[in-house]
């Protein structure tokens, strides 16, 4: 029991250093963790996450080729199209957009371009743009459990495979997609009516007989008048075309390729599929191949697969380590009450800024914990929780692009913009997956 709890503490510290130091830290510490774990305490090594992080690895080069080629600018300016044609709907149009918009391309970081228009729209019809800047941000989060290609849903169905009780991609998005849905939309109703309206805030009102402050103000953010590449529009339909392809081969496995009696893995199709289609964008729209490791997408992704190989493959050696502690102290609690492991992903989540991370780190706990992958997809939008400290790039980007300031973190912290409707948004989407899986599975 003592040696599960320093090696719980030192796998704890390991998460909070990384954390603080950013990047990709939390990857190479969770490989030093490997190491302590291995040699210092015999746990016996387990394998790196390969198949995720190879998921990840193809989405991500496909995704930051359509940045390249200009088709999320172009997606982002249909959504504004939208915005500036219902200004008086911002609060519950805007972050269905982000949900949207993460959904159909895999990654929340498709967002930035969009959350400034939001704030101009939300300023110019005299609403208060804390409302939909802080549902928008979460909103563009709850997305990633509902996109066919986002690293989550794939490493989801990769990891279950691994352990024998696979799933598949159409099952995972029959839940994710309307939990996600309904809880966004509730998350945007309570939005509406949150904080005072500009006339009546003081502290706005303050700012205000600043010519500086009144200014800034007065300057138009659009995306509408950026001029794309002509081949933008080529490159999504290449992109979806992609997604389409995969989603095909969900729906009738029996399409899929067959080598010596076995079927090849939907896990593996996604890797090919997406590649092939980051090629065929490269190719089509003309883009210039040193472009994508610069971009913003292929950066972060990249970022993300490092700090999953060291994290994921730590969890996974200190719970194969630590097994019958495991099984002897927490399975039955667990086994009765299926929806606490909600509760311990969601923890992990505030700490832990990928939902793919901390569904590689929390799917072995729950595996050996005696969960089936069911049981774990009834409660898979727990797995967003980073809001909670605010620290996410997504929501210091809604900050920052509020040239009102309503859009704030607060003097003690947790009191910021962005907790209660994340804390509504995942809760109701999370009731909402729940009694969908119950119901169908």
């Amino acid at each position: 029991m003592v040696q599960f709890w320093i090696q719980f503490i030192l796998v704890l510290g390991a998460i909070l250093i990384g954390i603080r130091r950013g990047s990709v830290a939390l990857g190479m510490l969770g490989g030093l963790g490997v190491a302590v774990l291995t040699i210092g305490f015999h746990n016996p090594p387990a394998s790196p996450p390969i198949d995720v992080m190879l998921i990840i690895l193809a989405v991500v080069t496909a995704s930051a080729t359509l940045q390249v080629a200009g088709g999320l600018d172009w997606m982002v300016q249909r959504a504004e199209r939208l915005l500036r044609a219902h200004p008086q709907r911002i609060t519950i149009l805007a972050p269905l957009c982000t949900f949207f918009l993460t959904m159909c391309v895999g990654t929340g970081h498709a967002v930035y371009s969009l959350l400034p228009v939001i704030a101009d729209v939300a300023l110019k019809t005299k609403i208060r743009p804390e409302r939909p800047m802080g549902v928008a941000s979460v909103a563009s989060q709850m997305g990633i459990t509902a996109s066919p290609v986002a690293a989550a849903v794939t490493s989801f169905m990769a990891i279950s495979a691994k352990n024998g009780d696979p799933v598949t991609l159409i099952s995972i998005l029959s839940i994710t997609i309307p939990a996600g849905i309904v809880g966004v939309l509730v998350a945007a109703l309570w939005s509406m009516n949150r904080g005072k309206d500009l006339d009546e805030d003081s502290a706005f009102q303050e700012r205000l007989k600043d010519p500086a402050f009144r200014a800034s103000l007065e300057q138009d953010v659009t995306t509408l008048g950026k001029t794309l590449p002509t081949t933008a529009p080529l490159s999504v339909g290449l992109f979806f075309g992609g997604i389409l392809v995969v989603v095909i081969f969900a729906l009738f496995p029996v399409l899929l390729p067959h080598y010596d009696g076995k079927m090849l893995p939907l896990t593996t199709v996604v890797q090919i599929i997406m590649m092939s289609a980051g090629a065929l964008i490269l190719f089509g729209c003309n883009v210039k191949s040193a472009d994508i490791g610069h971009s913003s997408v292929f950066t972060a992704g990249m970022t993300a697969v490092i700090a999953i190989f060291g994290i994921a493959w730590m969890s996974d050696c200190f719970v194969s380590g630590n097994q019958d502690f495991l099984i002897r102290n927490i399975k039955e609690m667990v086994q009765y009450a299926p929806w606490t492991f909600a509760l311990a992903m969601f923890a992990v989540s505030a700490f832990v800024k990928s939902q793919a991370a901390v569904l590689v780190i929390m799917m072995p706990f729950g595996y050996t914990l005696g969960l089936s992958t069911h049981q774990m997809l009834a409660v898979i939008p727990s797995c967003y929780a980073y809001f909670f400290f605010c620290f996410y790039p997504s929501d210091l980007a809604s900050i920052s692009m509020d040239r009102t300031g309503t859009t704030h973190i607060g003097s003690y912290l947790l009191n910021h913009s962005f907790m209660i409707p994340g804390l509504i948004g995942v809760s109701v989407s999370t009731v909402v997956a729940y009694s969908l899986s119950m119901l169908l599975f």
